[in-house]
């Protein structure tokens, strides 16, 4: 979120860089976050479970059906809000989000947060491309929406995506239920 503070940060950025790019045989994931200063960070892991068929699950705004496994996930993430900032799961997917501004309105109902898909990517992928395909399916079927700010003013904004793992890494730009 922009600022006009000079002390105030001004972007949400990520980096990745997967071997052999990397100096070191090791992926390295990077996010920083602009969320605002005074808003509950919390970083929490959130073992792997196993869910009832038919069994629903309450994100940030609305329901979505669960699926019967979920992975283990460690997330980093805003006290209020049920989704993730940027997180990482037991299989080595690392995810994080971004604020993207488009010429395509941002919907003003509630749907699911960028945040949102971030965390069911994690709890639901062992590849970042398999993160990729539950994100756009997520994003297709639900569409994203509503206030990314616990505070009472009204801010929404769509979302881009860093996913990555052991071998390759996707950038995943999204407007609306659109997304390339």
């Amino acid at each position: 979120m922009a600022s006009s503070s000079p002390d105030s940060p001004c972007s949400c950025d990520c980096f990745v860089s997967v071997p052999p790019a990397s100096a070191i045989p090791a992926v390295i994931f990077a996010k920083n976050s602009d969320r605002p200063r005074d808003e509950v960070q919390e970083v929490v892991f959130v073992p792997a479970g196993t869910h009832t068929p038919g069994s629903r699950l309450q994100c940030t705004y609305i329901e979505v059906e669960q699926v019967s496994k979920t992975h283990a996930v460690i997330l980093s993430r805003p006290s209020w809000l049920w989704g993730a900032e940027m997180g990482a799961n037991e299989h080595g997917v690392c995810i994080g989000n971004e604020a993207v501004w488009t010429k395509e309105p941002v919907g003003e109902g509630e749907a699911l947060l960028g945040m949102d898909l971030l965390r069911l990517a994690l709890e639901r992928s062992s590849s970042a491309q398999e993160a990729l395909h539950v994100i756009t399916g997520l994003l297709e079927h639900y569409g994203q929406g509503g206030n990314c700010l616990e505070d009472a003013a009204p801010f929404s904004y769509h979302s881009t995506f860093l996913l990555a793992d052991r071998t390759e890494a996707w950038v995943l730009e999204t407007a609306g239920r659109l997304w390339a």
